[in-house]
């Protein structure tokens, strides 16, 4: 497996609204996406689009989101993690598992309509690592 692109930062936030404002008005970002719901992760995301990756702001859905715990240790909110793309999940999740790292659940459905997974901090250097499969280009 070889290091695909930086797709994107997360970063958990306490309002997703007080974000974008601060993404526009503070960095002057201009391409702002709708932010939408993902209950079955229990986050609310928006996108922000820089000219090399994306921010992607992410909310709790409530109090059992696990932003929710990132937040109480964060209350202004912060990194929560980096998101590199792969060509192949299913290939990408062996190769982890293959080194000894801690993979978090099985592929799912992540916030760009592509399968994700997670590999542990501690796996990581310190640092929430999301795979992502690369999105498919239309033909």
């Amino acid at each position: 497996m070889k290091l695909g692109r930086l797709n994107h930062v997360g970063v958990a936030t306490p309002s997703i609204d007080t974000s974008i404002a601060h993404y526009r008005d503070v960095l002057g970002a201009t391409v702002i996406g709708e932010s939408f719901d993902l209950p079955a992760q229990g986050v609310r995301v928006c996108f922000v689009d820089a000219p090399n990756a994306q921010i992607e702001l992410i909310e709790p859905l409530g109090e059992g989101s696990p932003i929710a715990a990132f937040l109480e240790k964060n209350p202004l909110g912060g990194q929560h993690h980096l998101c590199f793309e792969v060509p192949d999940i299913h290939e990408a999740k062996a190769w982890f598992e293959g080194k000894g790292a801690r993979v978090l659940g099985e592929p799912r459905i992540g916030a760009h309509g592509t399968l994700i997974f997670f590999v542990h901090p501690k796996d990581m250097g310190g640092v929430l690592t999301e795979i992502m499969e690369s999105p498919k280009q239309a033909h």
